[in-house]
């Protein structure tokens, strides 16, 4: 827990009283004393710092002091046909701690049913990993998630009303990454699609193609979902950084 997360409606004035996982953490792993102090954010709001003023046997008490919101500069929405759920806990925190503002889970041809019945897509547990890959991250933004059973009304409903540069992974096709024209300072958001393992079929890609989305290679080698999205994150902040060195 590099940063630790509350919801605006737990501050009390200035003072913010933990319980629970936050507040065994800060008692059993950082084992905090009165006087000392922690990195604090408010979901969707700034950071700063918590003073811890009194200690609990289960809950500990922090004044806070909030001074300004991380910055991201790199906005990328992910587009993920929806994987096993082992893989999704995964992509949700590891790709919210890399940034990503929003998460369409979507439906594709080789997308197993049975996926959307897992209990990983409860609002509640959605909700833990985000929050745990902002406390890695130490990222205040809390990214929206949504869920699409059916891709055709989603490329044909959904994507026209989405903006921003759209682009695709896809091992059967030439163009590598850094061959593509990612967003630079004008800060126009990203979306990138990423498939299951298989690849796209042919009529999801002509459906992405008739969205703009352009397609990439990662190359030779056929990763795992989870970690293709991870290393393209990565990927995509590094020529990010490098467009505005």
């Amino acid at each position: 827990m590099n940063l630790l997360i509350f919801e605006d409606d737990e501050l009390l004035g200035r003072r913010l009283i933990l319980s629970g996982r936050r507040a065994r953490h800060l008692l059993k792993v950082l084992r905090v004393e009165p006087g000392h102090t922690v990195r604090v954010g408010m979901v969707n709001g700034p950071v700063g710092s918590g003073l811890v003023i009194t200690l609990g046997a289960n809950t500990v008490t922090l004044e806070v002091t909030l001074e300004q919101k991380p910055v991201c500069d790199l906005h990328v929405e992910l587009i993920l046909a929806l994987p096993r759920p082992i893989m999704l806990q995964r992509i949700l925190k590891q790709a919210t701690v890399l940034g990503v503002r929003r998460f369409y889970l979507i439906r594709s041809r080789r997308v197993e049913k049975s996926f959307f019945q897992s209990p990983v897509l409860a609002a509640e547990k959605i909700r833990e990993l985000l929050v745990e890959g902002m406390e890695q991250g130490m990222d205040t933004w809390l990214p929206e998630v949504s869920i699409h059973k059916q891709f055709k009304p989603f490329a044909q409903e959904v994507l026209p009303q989405v903006e921003g540069t759209g682009i695709i992974a896809h091992p059967r096709v030439e163009t590598p990454l850094a061959g593509l024209d990612v967003p630079g300072k004008e800060r126009k958001p990203l979306l990138l699609a990423v498939g299951p393992e298989g690849g796209w079929n042919d009529f999801e890609l002509d459906m992405f193609a008739d969205q703009g989305f352009i397609p990439f290679t990662m190359g030779n080698r056929i990763l795992h979902v989870d970690t293709a999205t991870v290393a393209l994150l990565a990927q995509l902040q590094l020529l990010y950084d490098l467009q505005n060195l």
